[in-house]
């Protein structure tokens, strides 16, 4: 059985209300009685996509963490600094950022939705190929989870879904021939929401920063008030994926 946190969109931008709200998340995370197999990062990291800020997030992610901490870009962030003052990378490139991480028999495909000037998102080609490149190496027999920031579907916000992943066909092609992706994890909506995505389970964590205000909840886009929301994901021995979420 695997067991995965996930926490998103923590905006970091140098101010208290930011940092604390991110410090109270990983707070509660530390101290937890019982062991996480790695926390998974969904984007939207930094605010402004400063080096000060990636900075920052990486002290309050990576520093003495008990597990992995995996990571994927969002709107906000900006590869360059993303890859040289978070991930502690020589270069500074605008190359798409993914990633990839065998955590307990499950490989877990961290990808760069992020579009450079956009708040949409897309995977691009060079995206696709990598993804292609690592299923094929996997063989077809290891258990798969995609993850990402945007979402590929409507969430019934009408300012939110012009912010959505463009062009969601082929992924949903890659994900319809691949019968080990077993789900998708994603971020960018600042609500905790759960369907499905070409036929496999797609989850939508919560915001740390804040937490989206639907239409028939009020007016305002956030609501800067709510707890801090995380997810857990536990994906069992049948290949069956569930999510938990809590408010800290």
């Amino acid at each position: 059985m695997l067991v995965l946190a996930q926490i998103s969109d923590l905006h970091l931008d140098g101010t208290a209300r930011a940092t604390e709200r991110a410090e109270r998340v990983m707070h509660h995370l530390r101290a937890l009685p019982g062991p996480l197999d790695a926390l998974m990062v969904t984007g939207d990291i930094a605010d402004h996509g400063a080096e000060a800020e990636y900075k920052e997030a990486a002290r309050l992610l990576f520093t003495d963490a008990p597990w992995p901490v995996l990571t994927c870009p969002g709107n906000h962030d900006v590869r360059g600094p993303y890859r040289t003052a978070l991930l502690g990378e020589d270069s500074p490139s605008e190359a798409p950022v993914n990633r990839t991480h065998r955590v307990g028999g499950t490989e877990i495909l961290m990808l760069d939705s992020s579009l450079p000037g956009s708040d949409e998102g897309l995977l691009d080609e060079e995206t696709y190929a990598w993804t292609e490149n690592r299923l094929a190496a996997l063989g077809g027999t290891t258990p798969v989870l995609l993850s990402f920031h945007h979402h590929p579907v409507p969430m019934h916000h009408p300012r939110l879904d012009t912010w959505q992943l463009r062009q969601p066909g082929p992924l949903a092609d890659l994900v319809e021939r691949h019968p080990e992706i077993v789900g998708l994890i994603i971020g960018h909506a600042h609500t905790p929401a759960a369907t499905t995505f070409a036929g496999r389970p797609l989850i939508v964590g919560p915001g740390v920063v804040s937490t989206l205000r639907l239409p028939w909840e009020g007016e305002g886009l956030v609501d800067l008030d709510a707890p801090v929301g995380l997810a857990f994901h536990v994906l069992d021995d049948e290949r069956r994926l569930m999510t938990h979420f809590r408010v800290v």
